[in-house]
């Protein structure tokens, strides 16, 4: 037996379901599946013994919030000493509570430990369309709905509502559009890296027999608008975007190595839990110094292949967190991933699937697949609120030492220390400004519906005007590519209830 081997962090059994509506599951029945399917990955009768439960939150059925971690302990017959349920489904919280079950079993606190998650959007639209259908039989036709989606939003949301910044698909393309001029390029040439990235994405899904969407798609038809690729928000089309109306559940099983090889476990189904880092952007995407960098993504990325001893030629396997093409595009730089590779091995969440917070415990059951059939290291880079988190770490062949965890995965000081200061947005501004970025709304037709353009005013202030959905002119110039609207000139003037941007 190696010696500290009761403190080495070891995956040993990952689960993934999905439920295309054959048993209408909700968000506990994923989970349950899934813990199960893990359970049966690895050695019966472990699942039990597990002293260590993390939940990654889901939106779709409110009432179970709060009361999961108890049902599923029941379930399964568990009585841990340890059980969490993550505050918000948010996009990191998978690879945290990974790192987090890893510093449990490298402290001694825990032996066994089930990261488990799942989202049924697609159930609790079914049932609420059934609902209105009971109550009022006229609409008993109507098109089904996702389900409730209940509002999270971060301290400051005050003048991003006013503006119709309401979800992540209105506020991920204010970063893309701000990206896409700071890397040179125009809006075709980025319309085609997010079109040829995503039908890469579709090409990973179609092998992927646990992703949602499994029909390869041509980066053509995912960078054009068309009746059946509508537009969201400038310049998402619907097949860049996250697919969040799936049931999906996934879960991971961490132990010690010597738990694994007391219980039987074969060497080939063993994958060591690495170092990783996390560091975080300010929670209010309209305070931060530049839309185009991540001062976070950067020092969680580097920092991770620092602390592990890699190069990103080390990296076999990759998982770069994909709701929107400015992530992976943003991330892909900062390793310097080769664009001809995969960013993915589970499909991304448009093809992969997107179940809200729980696509990165997909990932992780899908590294561990990856690296039990080939290669030694696999990265994961996860990503949520609004660009916000990013928490990445390395899942690997090789046996780690004794000693790796607990490890402290805060490196926010050193992403402090590389990102500007925050800037205040003046909301009351009425002047002349420049576009910094910008986005178009659209509606289910595919027509404007408004929008919002960013600016500076000449002293540095951050400016903000909404894009009046009548307003032709302006609408062409920031969508059709004809000229670079970043860095253009306007004005922000008054009309009947709002500041409204006008160009010059």
């Amino acid at each position: 037996m190696t010696i500290g081997a009761d403190r080495i962090p070891v995956i040993i059994g990952v689960g993934q379901v999905n439920d295309r509506g054959d048993q209408d599951l909700d968000s506990l029945g994923l989970m349950l599946t899934a813990a199960q399917a893990a359970g049966d990955d690895c050695v019966p009768g472990l699942l039990a013994r597990a002293d260590w439960l993390g939940v990654v939150n889901q939106l779709s059925f409110p009432a179970l919030t709060g009361h999961l971690t108890t049902r599923i302990a029941a379930h399964f017959g568990m009585t841990p000493a340890y059980a969490h349920e993550t505050a918000e489904p948010t996009g990191d919280s998978p690879v945290l509570l990974i790192h987090e079950a890893a510093n449990a079993i490298g402290r001694g606190d825990a032996h066994i430990a089930l990261i488990v998650g799942g989202e049924a959007l697609r159930t609790a639209g079914k049932r609420a369309q059934a609902a209105l259908a009971q109550s009022d039989p006229a609409a008993s036709g109507a098109k089904p709905t996702r389900g409730p989606m209940p509002k999270r939003a971060p301290p400051v949301i005050e003048t991003r509502h006013h503006f119709g910044l309401n979800s992540p698909a209105d506020i991920y393309p204010l970063f893309e559009n701000a990206l896409r001029p700071a890397l040179g390029q125009t809006l075709s040439e980025g319309q085609a890296e997010s079109g040829a990235m995503w039908a890469s994405l579709s090409a990973v899904a179609a092998g992927n027999p646990a992703a949602w969407l499994r029909t390869p798609v041509s980066a053509d038809v995912i960078a054009t608008a068309s009746a059946d690729n509508r537009p969201i928000a400038h310049p998402y089309t619907k097949l860049m975007v996250a697919n969040a109306a799936v049931n999906q559940g996934a879960a991971v099983i961490v132990t010690s190595l010597s738990v694994a090889r007391a219980a039987g476990v074969p060497d080939a189904q063993i994958i060591y839990v690495a170092r990783g880092a996390a560091a975080h952007e300010a929670e209010d995407p309209l305070v931060r110094p530049d839309f185009a960098v991540s001062a976070g993504m950067q020092v969680s990325l580097t920092r991770t292949l620092a602390l592990n001893g890699l190069t990103v030629q080390d990296i076999d396997h990759v998982e770069l967190y994909s709701c929107f093409p400015c992530v992976p595009k943003m991330a892909g730089r900062i390793l310097g991933w080769p664009a001809d590779r995969p960013i993915s091995v589970v499909g991304g969440l448009t093809f992969g699937g997107g179940p809200i917070g729980n696509y990165m415990t997909h990932a992780a059951a899908a590294m561990v697949a990856a690296l039990r059939q080939s290669g030694t290291h696999g990265l994961l880079f996860a990503n949520g609120g609004y660009a916000t988190h990013n928490h990445s770490i390395v899942l690997t062949r090789t046996p780690q030492p004794a000693g790796t965890f607990p490890q402290n995965h805060d490196y926010q000081a050193d992403a402090d220390a590389l990102r500007g200061a925050a800037v205040h947005v003046d909301e009351a501004y009425r002047g002349p400004a420049v576009i910094e970025t910008y986005t178009v709304l659209y509606n289910r037709a595919g027509e404007p519906r408004g929008g919002a353009v960013i600016g500076r005013a000449s002293d540095g202030r951050r400016v903000i005007g909404a894009v009046a959905p009548d307003d032709a002119a302006l609408v062409a110039l920031l969508t059709d590519g004809m000229v670079e609207p970043v860095g253009q000139p306007g004005r922000i003037v008054d009309d009947a209830t709002r500041a409204v941007w006008r160009m010059i």
